[in-house]
């Protein structure tokens, strides 16, 4: 007899996204001449660049050849996009980082997902809340989260740590000590961030506790604020307690393509049972020699690509477009009357819905009145709901006219 892996029972229903496509299949499929506008997933729109575009089709063409071909390459990734990454993200900022700290994936998702391999399954677990799903429920998956409480919406040995406008949307630090911390600034769905001075003082825990910080700045192109850091590695001390995840996914637009990479200290060190520090450098490196294949070599090279003095200011122009976009949307909600956050930072806009009504009730009604699909807040955790996330990943002329229908109808 097999047996399952009994963690996945506790997992609460299907994943968001994919009860927000079955719900806007099914009204589509009632109602056809209806034209859906789709600002809740956040899939990119802009086509690839030319400079990436131009970099696949020679790496293309060198598979072609005796010469040029590539077979399996290093799991980690390839030299040229890991020199890129270090000189460009890391040493531009004054932050040094070595090329073998860096693993080179398919993308920020399974990253985040699957570092929790390297971690005991005792590890207390704290994380922002409303949060990106992934973080909690691959740690459900992996026996951290004890059993759900559906009246709190919670899990028993999680530890949530509030991010609402009642604390400005700055998370508190655990009143007990934890030992594996999420964060992810700008933040994936509010659009809100944190400075360098409020991430001190999770560094601080971190090295206090010998904590982990699990820093998701995936969302890190998108700043415009000078005080914001891009890297959790700008602050004081991040070195030794935090792992950083990156993706090329909404920077460059390759959703598609898959590419992101993660960053691990050699001085990120965690203990045994009987004491003795261990790299988590060391555990990853093997674990992705174990488990990955590496990243294709023509997605490595349109990887690096985006580095080039072309790929930059043609990544930036579609940045720019992007938060074009949820300028009109915040624009959009404050005529309509409607309390936002975020959008300033991010490309996600961060609305409180309108009393009385649940993150879900707002869902149908604006999908019904309004033909236009968010995210409904309490999808991300218990403390989203009230809330609802709109984001700037749509075409300007569909931002246009969602704002539109959102203000005309009132919702």
């Amino acid at each position: 007899m097999s047996y399952i892996n009994e963690n996945f029972l506790e997992l609460q229903e299907s994943y968001l996204f994919s009860t927000i496509a079955k719900k806007v299949a099914k009204y589509t499929e009632e109602n056809p001449d209806k034209k859906i506008i789709k600002l809740g997933i956040g899939d990119v729109t802009r086509p690839i660049v030319p400079a990436c575009i131009n970099a696949l089709h020679k790496a293309v063409d060198e598979m072609g050849t005796i010469q040029g071909f590539k077979g399996y390459g290093p799991e980690q990734g390839y030299e040229f996009l890991r020199k890129a990454i270090v000189k460009n993200d890391y040493q531009s900022r004054g932050i040094e980082i070595e090329e073998d700290e860096i693993f080179v994936s398919d993308g920020a998702k399974c990253d985040t997902g699957n570092i929790v391999d390297i971690f005991a399954k005792e590890n207390i677990v704290a994380l922002t809340d409303p949060v990106y799903p992934v973080y909690l429920d691959t740690n459900v998956m992996a026996e951290r989260s004890g059993k759900f409480n559906p009246n709190e919406g919670t899990y028993q040995n999680i530890i949530y740590l509030p991010v609402m406008a009642e604390n400005n949307f700055k998370p508190e630090l655990p009143k007990q000590r934890v030992d594996m911390i999420y964060l992810c600034f700008p933040n994936n769905p509010t659009g809100t961030v944190l400075n360098k001075k409020e991430l001190q003082k999770w560094v601080d825990y971190a090295r206090e506790n010998h904590s982990i910080i699990l820093y998701d700045s995936a969302y890190e192109a998108f700043i415009t604020q000078k005080d914001v850091p891009h890297s959790i590695y700008e602050v004081q001390g991040a070195k030794e307690v935090a792992i950083e995840f990156r993706s090329f996914s909404k920077t460059a637009g390759f959703t598609g393509l898959r590419c992101g990479y993660v960053v691990i200290p050699k001085q990120v060190k965690g203990f045994t049972k009987e004491g003795k520090e261990v790299q988590y450098n060391q555990l990853w490196n093997r674990r992705t020699c174990t488990k990955f294949n590496g990243v294709s070599y023509i997605i490595q090279r349109a990887a690096e690509a985006v580095y080039s003095e072309e790929g930059q200011k043609q990544i930036r122009e579609n940045i720019n477009y992007y938060m074009e976009n949820a300028r009109i949307i915040r624009e959009g909600l404050e005529k309509a009357g409607i309390t936002y956050y975020g959008g300033v930072n991010a490309p996600y806009v961060w609305l409180k819905v309108p009393e009385g009504k649940s993150s879900w009730e707002f869902f149908d009604i604006l999908l019904r009145e309004s033909n236009v699909v968010g995210t409904p807040g309490s999808g991300f955790g218990p403390h989203g709901e009230g809330y609802f996330r709109l984001t700037a990943f749509g075409t300007k002329e569909n931002t246009i006219e969602a704002m539109e229908r959102i203000k005309s109808k009132g919702c």
